[in-house]
């Protein structure tokens, strides 16, 4: 089973963070995963995936421009209709609107026919509602929530693959 990443970065923090997502979705077995930044993403291998995970930072309480017109033009084209899809954000402040930024990325998503998945409340602690947000400059402290939010995906996309 197969993961692609699509992130937009600007620092290196939304970089950062899909690292974590792909050790998490890799600890289950026959995972594997692969992220890309949103100026050089592989469509070969997203088409290939069975699922797709976008990241943004976060400015002005919403995400990147950059992120926003990918999301408008790209994803159906590459097959993305009926596969799990998430979302997560980096911000400065934990009231930057890193919710908002993913809000808007799953509402993509679901237009372009993905199922979205979070976890939610159903797999318990950590509960993780939209997507995870990490927030600068201590990214390695939500480090492990990233891993569990990878493996949770992981662990959807096997029972439905």
């Amino acid at each position: 089973m197969r993961l692609a990443i699509v992130y937009d970065t600007k620092t290196g923090n939304t970089a950062k963070m899909a690292e974590y997502l792909i050790e998490g979705f890799t600890a289950v077995d026959g995972a594997e995963a692969k992220a890309f930044p949103i100026t050089a993403v592989d469509e070969e291998y997203v088409k290939a995936s069975d699922a797709l995970i976008v990241g943004t930072p976060t400015y002005n309480g919403y995400l990147t421009a950059r992120m926003k017109a990918w999301l408008e033009s790209t994803p159906a084209k590459l097959n993305v209709a009926g596969k799990p899809g998430g979302a997560y954000a980096t911000a400065a402040f934990i009231h930057g609107g890193g919710d908002l930024a993913i809000q808007c990325i799953l509402t993509h998503l679901l237009v372009d026919g993905m199922m979205v998945y979070s976890s939610g409340q159903a797999k318990g602690m950590p509960v993780i509602h939209l997507g995870p947000v990490a927030i600068a400059p201590d990214l390695d402290a939500f480090a492990d929530l990233f891993r569990i939010y990878g493996k949770r995906m992981a662990e959807q996309v096997a029972c439905i693959v």
